[in-house]
């Protein structure tokens, strides 16, 4: 086909000259003499190989056999030069490129001799355009030709999923199955071999034994599959904020971003940690005109609104310093607290005369922040004497002849502008008090434009911020109004207001939530998560939760503070699932799935335990029986949405917007549900007052009457642990969710470390969890959308509380058996000692490769199961106690917010972990501890003083009440107050008491000389 037809469009193969396939001269041979053996038409092996590089002879072969005039091939001649390599390296001799033993040509070799190569595939395109030179008119020599041009660059996920190494696994998954075997037979052998000599120590242990393994099973069944994650920040940079043919000017195509901050006390919440927040998030690495902040004062303090201008002035100076040093983390006291040293990985000159001029605003910044409730307090009394003064000479003035009385005038607070706080005053007021006061929208930065604003040399006096972006994201303080007669409905209700006003204000298609003594740690924290949320199926994802990592904990972690057995452990293994819980803070939620809807695609899991997948249609219902969160909206939404969403039309009118602006980029056939590159580069409208006012009324307390918000839109209402139950919301309507763990902590907080505190707070979150299992966010009336294990770790929130009534009575059967004489079992039996043995060994092994495959450790796990006994026999106790007093007589729970001032003792930074506030949650540990020592002395009394020691009744009572006494070690050792500092007085009295107890009861019920078995005495 030497002419080749019009359908065939002429291309070109380059071959690369690999050293055992170079081109020849035919009629040559070395010296130009002619070779005897170039007449076959191959090449000899003793001639030398020709120096890599194109020469003037190489043409253009034709693969349908056409070529240059010059080439001689229509008269058939046989002279085609193939391409050459375009390196231009001296050639080893071939016959030292042969291996010795199989005689093939080493490739590995020539490669790394010559540095030549092979090029893409079977071709190499040179970089050099007179390469084809012949081309005379245009077309592949026309201009230079790269690598990137010969091949579309591949479409690249933005997060892939990590297995857990088989080798971890499947022995984990074995064990599970043995364990529960052991119990199940070991549950049976319990129940076939009574001990009729204590038959009442026999029934309450078996019971307790069954509902343990009832619990461990569905503690266990949901940590089947834990996953890994990882992510691709090149590939998400690359896509979305990379020079395109839909994207020329390389401004970012990121979605916006929401970021709310929760406070309600200043006293309690102090105003310079919410201030180190907020500087972290503002200096985080996100494009700034995409990123919108808000904070939620609930209290409507003056103390917060000007804690925050504070933080905005502050602002101008550290987040370009943050910029221009790659700072981290980016809360100004967490980096000037950090230990090691500040200038390793510094660069720039002048960062060290930067860091010390910064180091020095900061500790003025401080001093303004702490002294602002003094200024406040002092300006109010100035500016009420002086409104008194006026008042006196007006009456004065008017009747002068008549003796003025002082006027009555209300104690207001005031702004520093001169005018009346619109919010709480520091003496209550109407219309100023704590639960009444309007509604406060303050945009305190503006948001920016799309634009880089570069700062100059001039632009500072001290630091030089020239190449440095200075915009600051948009930063806006809100305090909903509040009225007597309503339910505000706590942190909840204060979400769904910030959730309103952002949507009028920003509608960032995310939301991020903090509380306000969080904050960012990892300033690519938020990147990673984006990774998620708009790679391919990132539309089905309902929020990014992320663990919560703890500052300021003792390092021994008493109390189980860092909670890595949850976080590194259950909510790992969620991630295999359905995905993780919704756990309060620094969680990134989809918008358009907090406001209520059903995701793109889902599916139903029926069957017995869920294993049949059927895909259903989301718009539509899913069976008669179908749940009412799951109807979705009418066929003509602005019919219904006023009463789902409120009477305001701009709310409503964003609720589409953030839908779409939500979605992953349409860059790929696979990607379900799109938008196309580019949609998102336009800049934002300024904020207008019309815009401002329509977010006043937004956040109005009347807002929500006659609404869904609380029942299927927004955070629910009707629980004190509203997290837990959003996120169920989310996921019994088809949603996912992702875990989101960094290689670097992506926030950080703090957490209580006194004990009363620490007992308080798992208090509330148990009696959260009480009020869930009796409400209709029950695991068991979730829709078929959710999946088997799942719903059983759903269930498993609410049902754990309830095993504080059997574990208060496994922890005093050790007691009762020394008391008594008996033992749970007749006799130490062979039987019972191997399944025991077994049990044991399983747990002790699950454990370990839970700690492979978490991260977590060994005394981490320790500290954890200690603390389960401290909290289950105290906290989760009076939870059980306080849900079914709601339940019965209908009383509501109220909790007071815990305080996070950190201790002021400088010389001992864990001062208040010495602290003992007392509280009734105390008595019943006090109680099992101090009945467990009585009854250990007892015993050993008991069989000293006996004719006929029976040893192995105190073996086994006295084997388990040391156990249960070594769980306890913390509760006691925090009573007990510093090291070295228990009084003697507490051992000596202790001792004397034990003593006399165990005299007292040997008298009143003496030793007994027989031996009873079997109801038989022997």
């Amino acid at each position: 086909m030497s002419g080749g037809g019009s359908d065939y469009a002429n291309y070109t193969v380059l071959m690369p000259p690999t050293p055992d396939n170079q081109p020849y001269n035919v009629g040559g041979g070395r010296g130009g003499a002619p070779s005897s053996a170039s007449a076959g038409g191959t090449k000899p092996d003793d001639l030398p190989l020709p120096p890599y590089g194109p020469s003037a002879s190489s043409k253009l072969v034709n693969r349908r056999g056409g070529a240059g005039a010059d080439d001689g091939v229509g008269g058939g001649s046989g002279k085609m030069d193939r391409r050459l390599s375009t390196a231009r390296v001296p050639a080893p001799s071939k016959s030292l490129l042969v291996r010795s033993q199989t005689g093939d040509f080493d490739h590995n070799r020539w490669l790394f001799e010559t540095k030549g190569t092979y090029g893409i595939g079977n071709a190499y395109w040179p970089q050099d355009s007179k390469a084809y030179a012949d081309d005379e008119d245009g077309g592949v020599g026309s201009g230079p030709v790269k690598m990137e041009d010969l091949v579309d660059k591949p479409w690249k996920p933005l997060s892939r999923k990590v297995p857990i190494p088989p080798g971890i696994l499947s022995p984990y998954r074995l064990l599970v199955l043995v364990r529960f075997i052991s119990l199940f037979l070991f549950l049976i052998w319990r129940v076939t071999n009574p001990n009729l000599d204590a038959l009442w120590l026999w029934v309450i242990s078996v019971v307790c034994e069954f509902w343990f393994a009832f619990s461990w099973l569905l503690d266990q069944m949901p940590k089947l599959n834990p996953i890994n994650r990882a992510v691709d920040l090149s590939a998400l940079r690359e896509k979305f904020e990379s020079v395109t043919p839909s994207n020329p000017t390389g401004r970012s195509d990121l979605p916006g971003l929401d970021v709310f901050i929760s406070t309600a006390d200043p006293y309690k919440e102090p105003p310079l940690t919410t201030a180190n927040s907020l500087l972290s998030i503002l200096g985080t690495e996100y494009p700034v005109e995409k990123l919108f902040v808000y904070i939620s004062d609930d209290g409507g303090a003056l103390l917060t609104f000007e804690a925050m201008a504070e933080a905005c002035e502050f602002a101008k100076v550290w987040v370009p310093f943050c910029r221009k040093h790659s700072i981290e983390p980016r809360n100004p006291d967490a980096y000037f607290n950090q230990k090691g040293d500040p200038t390793k990985g510094k660069k720039r000159p002048d960062f060290v005369k930067d860091r010390r001029w910064i180091k020095r605003e900061y500790d003025e910044f401080k001093v303004r922040i702490n002294g602002l409730a003094d200024l406040i307090r002092r300006r109010a009394n100035a500016m009420n004497a002086r409104e008194r003064k006026i008042a006196r000479d007006k009456a004065a003035a008017a009747s002068s002849d008549a003796p003025v009385a002082d006027a009555p005038i209300v104690k207001a607070t005031w702004m520093a502008d001169g005018t009346h706080w619109p919010g709480t005053w520091l003496d209550s007021a109407p219309d100023h008090g704590k639960g009444d006061h309007a509604s406060i929208v303050q945009v305190m930065i503006k948001n920016q434009h799309y634009d880089v604003l570069h700062g100059d040399a001039g632009s500072h006096p001290y630091l030089d911020f020239t190449g440095v972006d200075v915009r600051i994201p948009m930063f806006v303080y809100l305090s909903r109004e509040k009225r007597p007669g309503y339910d505000h409905n706590k942190k909840a209700g204060a979400m769904n207001a910030m959730v309103r006003a952002s949507a009028i204000l920003s509608n960032g298609p995310f939301m991020l939530n903090f509380d306000c003594d969080h904050y960012i740690y990892n300033c690519m924290a938020i990147r990673e998560a984006m990774c998620y949320m708009l790679d391919r199926g990132g539309d089905r994802i309902c929020y990014i939760q992320f663990p919560q990592r703890f500052e300021g904990i003792d390092p021994s972690d008493r109390y189980a503070n860092h909670n890595t057995v949850f976080f590194d452990g259950n909510m790992r293994a969620l991630d295999g699932l359905q995905g993780p819980m919704y756990v309060g803070t620094g969680c990134l939620f989809r918008r358009y799935a907090v406001y209520g809807f059903n995701p793109p695609r889902t599916n139903e899991y029926r069957g017995i335990y869920g294993q049949v997948k059927v895909p259903i249609d989301p718009h539509g219902h899913s069976g008669p029986g179908a749940a009412e969160e799951l109807r979705p909206l009418s066929e003509h939404p602005d019919h219904e949405a006023p009463q789902r969403f409120g009477k305001s039309k701009m709310f409503i009118e964003t609720i589409a917007v953030a839908e779409y602006q939500g979605r992953p980029l349409q860059d790929h056939p696979s990607v379900q549900n799109g938008r196309p590159p580019g949609a998102l580069l336009m800049p934002r409208p300024p904020l207008d007052a019309a815009t401002v006012a329509e977010s006043v009324a937004v956040i109005s307390c009347w807002y929500e009457d006659g609404t869904e918000w609380g029942l299927r839109v927004g955070w629910i209402y009707g629980s004190v642990t509203e997290d837990v139950v959003t996120g169920y919301r989310m996921h019994n309507r088809g949603w996912r969710s992702v875990y989101c763990i960094t290689r670097r902590d992506a926030f950080r907080g703090t957490a209580p470390i006194n004990l009363t505190d620490r007992l308080h707070q798992v208090l509330r979150w148990a009696t959260g969890s009480v009020e869930i299992f009796f409400s209709k966010n029950n695991a068991l009336l979730a829709s078929q959308r959710l999946k088997f294990l799942q719903r059983l770790s759903y269930l498993n929130v609410g049902i754990y509380p309830f095993t504080s009534l059997f574990l208060i009575m496994y922890c005093l059967l050790p007691a009762l058996s020394l008391f008594s004489g008996q033992f749970i079992v007749a006799t130490l039996d062979p039987t019972f000692l191997c399944y025991l043995l077994l049990i044991t060994t399983t747990l002790m092994l699950l454990c370990l490769l839970e700690v492979k495959w978490s991260g977590i450790g060994l005394e981490e796990w320790w500290r954890n199961e200690q603390f389960w006994v401290i909290g289950g026999t105290s906290a989760h106790l009076a939870a059980v106690l306080q849900g079914l007093l709601k339940v019965i007589a209908g009383i509501e729970i109220s909790f007071t917010l815990t305080a996070k001032a950190a201790a002021e003792d400088d010389d001992d930074p864990f001062a208040e972990l010495y602290l003992v506030k007392w509280t009734s949650l105390f008595i019943p540990p006090l109680a099992v501890i101090g009945i467990n020592i009585i009854a250990l002395v007892v015993g050993v009394s008991r069989t000293v003083y006996a004719e006929i020691p029976q040893y192995s009744k105190l073996l086994g009572g006295g084997f388990f009440s040391f156990w249960v006494l070594a769980h306890y070690y913390p509760f006691a050792k925090g009573l007990m107050g510093r090291r070295g500092r228990t009084p003697t007085l507490v051992n000596v009295w202790a001792g004397l008491i034990s003593i006399t107890v165990s005299l007292l009861w040997i008298t009143i019920s003496p030793p007994d000389d027989r031996i009873t078995q079997g109801g038989v005495d022997v």
